[in-house]
């Protein structure tokens, strides 16, 4: 009889990502390849933790939501192989659309725990200016003509918009209102030097000549609400969704470590936090944005958990509106200080597949700043109907540690 698989935790170790880019033919990545991205993000991630022998890795999946060109020919082996890591180690490609990255993430994850891996990488990238979304993708007529999604669910701004009619409480002045605070928080964060520590600068070209991308393009410090009352609604006359207070479009990747807990430990790698659960719901794809919340319903129930049991919130901000769903759900106020500490997408940027550990990266290190916050929780809305939620416990809190030392 086969001997049973070992159950054990699962850990972030690190994270990184490049500076998130405007796609476009002005973007800072105009000229840069998806998969180099990506290279760049894990070479990073070993350079920062030489303790970790590129053989011991098992498994490297990266998202990416359109997977053509350059960020096909199942880009996590690609990247492998570019990166430097040996042969032996393998790799795949993965889409979840926006939660790609997440999925990456949960999928190795769940290796890990059921014993089959000991260390992975994962991540996502995304090249909006290269392959927009939905590009080349063939939609079946019966999605539409039998009526199985609305026609606006292919349309993120117009789920958006949607979003807004069922909560006609969340007004565009809230929205308008969150955002501002976001660029204002993401501005503070970086001053204080905490966004330039999860990223790794990347050397460009175009036609000016090489460049060296240091920090996020798409942030605009000293937004105010006058300035986003003037803008255009472009997915309905008078609408609500703007490009002030929604992620605009966007180039760049984000890769991480994850490990066993007791391979971190046998290998000294550091550990920034440790998975408790996830889950992912799917809900109606002319509302995505409300996926969050049955996603984190679901994954409350299963943990035996209360949404006060989270100290710090990563949400990510597709649209204002749906963050704001989020909060008003779980009775949390617009401008909870552990929501998006750093600001988030509004601010920095979305290249869908890439996000997710774009928010565990953050998370892991305000965790460091809070010891005092034991729980913490990413979540994000995802295209096609759907919502996906991680919740992470703290290594710096003082009962991390004594669990761990009645373990042993």
């Amino acid at each position: 009889m086969a001997a049973s698989a070992t159950q054990r935790n699962v850990v972030f170790v690190d994270g990184i990502r490049t500076p998130f880019g405007k796609a476009g033919p002005k973007g800072i990545y105009a000229e840069t390849r998806a998969d180099d991205l990506v290279v760049k993000a894990i070479r990073e991630l070993l350079r920062r933790n030489p303790q970790l022998d590129p053989s011991r890795i098992d498994e490297v999946a990266i998202a990416a939501t359109t997977q053509t060109g350059d960020q096909g020919l199942t880009i996590g082996r690609t990247s492998a192989i570019l990166a430097g890591l040996p042969e032996t180690v393998p790799g795949f490609a993965i889409d979840r659309m926006c939660a790609g990255a997440m999925t990456a993430v949960t999928t190795t994850a769940s290796g890990i725990g059921f014993g089959q891996y000991d260390v992975v990488i994962a991540g996502g990238v995304e090249h909006m200016g290269r392959h927009p979304m939905g590009q080349g993708a063939d939609p079946n007529p019966r999605f539409l003509a039998d009526r199985l999604v609305d026609p606006s669910a292919l349309v993120m701004g117009n789920t958006a918009e949607n979003l807004h009619d069922r909560f006609p409480n969340i007004t565009k002045e809230r929205t308008d209102a969150y955002a501002v605070a976001s660029q204002n928080k993401y501005e503070a964060a970086k001053k204080a030097g905490f966004i330039a520590d999860t990223l790794v600068p990347v050397a460009t070209r175009s036609e000016a000549g090489w460049g060296l991308a240091t920090e996020d393009e798409p942030p605009r410090p000293g937004t105010t609400l006058e300035d986003l009352a003037k803008l255009k609604t472009p997915f309905r006359p008078a609408g609500r969704i703007t490009a002030g207070n929604a992620a605009g479009l966007n180039d760049g990747a984000t890769a991480a470590i994850l490990a066993g807990e007791d391979i971190a430990r046998e290998l000294g790698l550091p550990v920034g936090m440790r998975m408790v659960g996830f889950a992912f719901q799917g809900v109606d794809p002319a509302v995505m944005g409300i996926g969050p919340v049955p996603a984190t319903e679901k994954l409350l129930a299963r943990t035996g958990m209360k949404i006060e049991d989270i100290g710090l919130f990563e949400i990510n901000e597709a649209f204002a509106v749906q963050v704001l769903a989020f909060l008003e759900h779980f009775g949390i106020a617009d401008d909870d200080p552990r929501v998006n500490q750093w600001g988030g997408a509004i601010a920095c940027g979305h290249p869908l597949a890439s996000s997710g550990v774009r928010l565990m990266t953050q998370l892991s290190r305000q965790f460091a700043q809070n010891p005092d916050v034991r729980y913490g929780l990413t979540t994000m809305c995802i295209g096609l109907g759907m919502g996906g939620t991680v919740i992470w416990e703290n290594p710096n809190h003082k009962d991390y540690a004594a669990d761990e030392a009645g373990a042993k």
